[in-house]
């Protein structure tokens, strides 16, 4: 009889269960920004955000926590609960934390919701700089090395990664100055405490556009339609055209052992989502490429990518782990 009645409980907790999964969401859910506010990751999300809300049909609260190159954000939302009710809104930076001694938790512990997006990067001065082009720049910083200032985000971000893939083509010997995020990062170097940044698009458009930068070089084999008249950064080093295309990439990520009914929701949402027209359209404005995908191919999207640029931080000594000992294979 006790055995019937257990079983019957634990019938009635499953049904339950199921019917609250089958309910999500009930009420408002987290998207955690891994940067701060004004940045390319923080503009993806809010531009994704409101569409996402719609079809998902409660409210996203969108938090900016930056902090530990997108380390503090995404160890917070793997400790939250596996219900969907925390997703992240990341960026590339955790698939190199474990290369860079920066966290082990990468994306192999996180379901890709989407894959919202892939950036192009661009190399920017303040508009009164005295670095005309790319090749004034390069040529400063081999006459005077470790004395020209780099904006960074820290260990892992994209303006240390585009520093590892330039260094391994030419001399670059630059003082990096981390800054909590692209935002923060171009703001302090409109405000003289840096020289020059590594950026996404972005992240850097809007300034560019309003004259108060100016984009050296964009980190691709050719020009862009976003800065047509930018030159692509193989002009002035035609060894980097082994590494690119290479860039940023935005995304939507929650825990691994969510339930699938929860992951099925989710993604449904941000795939609507990502073909709104207010999203695609910020993407073309920004220099963006929309990918949209989610699954399997977003995994395998991840893998290749960390597999790429672990190998040239490893290569161009800026590695702290050698990829090999994490189990990541030359690509």
């Amino acid at each position: 009889m006790v055995s019937k009645l257990l079983q019957t409980a634990a019938a009635l907790a499953l049904s339950t269960g199921l019917a609250f999964a089958g309910d999500y969401p009930e009420r408002e859910v987290l998207g955690v920004v891994m940067w701060g506010a004004g940045g390319a990751t923080d503009t993806v999300a809010r531009a994704v955000n409101p569409a996402a809300e719609a079809a998902l049909g409660k409210p996203i609260v969108v938090l900016n926590k930056s902090g530990g190159a997108g380390a503090i954000s995404t160890a917070f939302v793997n400790a939250a609960p596996a219900d969907g009710y925390t997703f992240l809104y990341g960026a590339e930076n955790p698939q190199l934390h474990p290369i860079m001694g920066v966290s082990k938790l990468d994306y192999s512990s996180f379901y890709p919701v989407n894959i919202l997006g892939r950036g192009v990067a661009v190399i920017v001065v303040p508009e009164g700089s005295k670095y005309g082009s790319m090749e004034d720049l390069l040529a400063d910083i081999k006459a005077n090395p470790g004395q020209v200032k780099m904006g960074s985000t820290g260990p892992g971000g994209l303006p240390s990664t585009v520093g590892a893939l330039v260094k391994n083509s030419v001399d670059f010997d630059v003082t990096a100055i981390p800054f909590d995020g692209e935002g923060p990062g171009l703001t302090a170097m409109l405000g003289g405490e840096v020289d020059f940044m590594p950026s996404g698009i972005s992240a850097a458009a809007e300034q560019i556009k309003a004259g108060k930068m100016r984009a050296l070089a964009v980190v691709n084999t050719e020009k862009v339609d976003t800065l047509p008249d930018v030159p692509a950064i193989t002009d002035a080093i035609p060894d980097m055209a082994k590494f690119l295309p290479w860039g940023p990439f935005y995304g939507v990520f929650t825990k691994g052992d969510v339930p699938d009914d929860v992951k099925a929701t989710l993604v449904a949402a941000f795939k609507t989502a990502a073909e709104s027209e207010e999203f695609t359209t910020l993407m073309a404005n920004r220099g963006n490429v929309v990918m949209n995908i989610s699954g399997d191919e977003a995994a395998a999207f991840l893998t290749k990518w960390q597999q790429v640029t672990a190998w040239v931080l490893q290569d161009t000594g800026a590695a702290k782990v050698n990829p090999e000992t994490l189990g990541i294979p030359r690509p």
